[in-house]
């Protein structure tokens, strides 16, 4: 197979599901079971378009704990699972792999270093990565042979992100991302950013000094509420740019791995999910599959 690595990022796509679809939907002993049937629906969608050699679906940490230590309010105002879901969640890696697709876990990481780890390694052995994500901090991973499927909550469809897009975007390039991010704040992460610092000013800070060391040491030569924002909370800035960062793992290029979609469909039939298995049993190849 000469197509690209396909890393999803397993808990976005599973709380998308999740919200975008009623807690009605039930399957086997009355689970709710939304978030795997969107999950699965998504991934077969974009594995149609896009031909993928193979699927790795990431899990990782809620908040890796270097990162808390960095800064405690990292992730600290996030709900905690819902039971509906948390449930679903322990059921989506047997239920992905029987469609032939691969699930990666590092506990003392978040799923999104595995994805850009698992980029990283695709585009060293001569391959392209492709990233479904609905987190803008995975802009970063953006270069020759890796895109990033942005996925938004509640819209269908994605957006595919290549470095001229970030560029287009956000007026830097991918690797000031993280820079950008620490500048900027991240609400979604509790990463507050420097104060009175908004996206247009951290662009044009990178984009004059070039990164974020350089423009927090040329403080003194911007506007007076710039440069104390710069100045008074440098320490914190730089943590929060080595907590946008993503974190680099030993991972294996996964081989070759076409999507099973029969044994896709049996799995679903244990979990209750009969309307997926019967559309998954009657065809045989994804263009059949979508056509219904």
């Amino acid at each position: 197979m000469s197509g690209p690595l396909l890393a999803i990022d397993g808990p976005f796509v599973l709380y998308r599901s999740f919200f975008a679809l009623p807690e009605s939907i039930t399957g086997v002993d009355d689970h709710p079971i939304g978030a795997l049937l969107g999950a699965s629906n998504v991934i077969l969608r974009i594995a149609a378009d896009r031909s993928p050699r193979a699927i790795v679906v990431c899990f990782g940490a809620e908040a890796a704990r270097y990162r808390v230590e960095l800064y405690p309010g990292y992730h600290a105002q996030r709900p905690p699972v819902p039971d509906a879901l948390a449930w679903q969640f322990e059921q989506a890696p047997e239920m992905f792999a029987a469609f032939g697709w691969s699930c990666a876990d590092a506990p003392e990481l978040e799923a999104d270093d595995l994805l850009g780890s698992l980029a990283c390694t695709e585009v060293e052995a001569g391959g392209s990565a492709l990233i479904l994500t609905g987190d803008r901090d995975m802009y970063q991973c953006a270069r020759h042979g890796v895109s990033v499927l942005y996925l938004k909550m509640g819209s269908s469809g994605f957006e595919e992100v290549d470095p001229a897009e970030v560029q287009r975007r956000y007026g830097i390039a991918p690797e000031l991302v993280p820079d950008f991010i620490a500048l900027r704040g991240d609400p979604s992460d509790g990463l507050p950013g420097a104060k009175g610092i908004g996206a247009k000013t951290a662009a044009d800070l990178l984009s004059r000094h070039g990164s974020l060391e350089a423009a927090i040491a040329a403080a003194d030569g911007e506007r007076p509420r710039i440069a104390a924002a710069l100045r008074e909370s440098a320490d914190q800035l730089r943590a929060f740019a080595e907590i946008a960062t993503l974190q680099t793992a030993k991972v294996r290029r996964p081989d070759d791995a076409a999507t099973d979609l029969a044994g896709g469909a049996a799995a679903a039939r244990v979990l209750g999910m009969n309307k997926l298995a019967e559309r998954l049993e009657r065809n045989s190849e994804f263009g059949s599959f979508l056509a219904e």
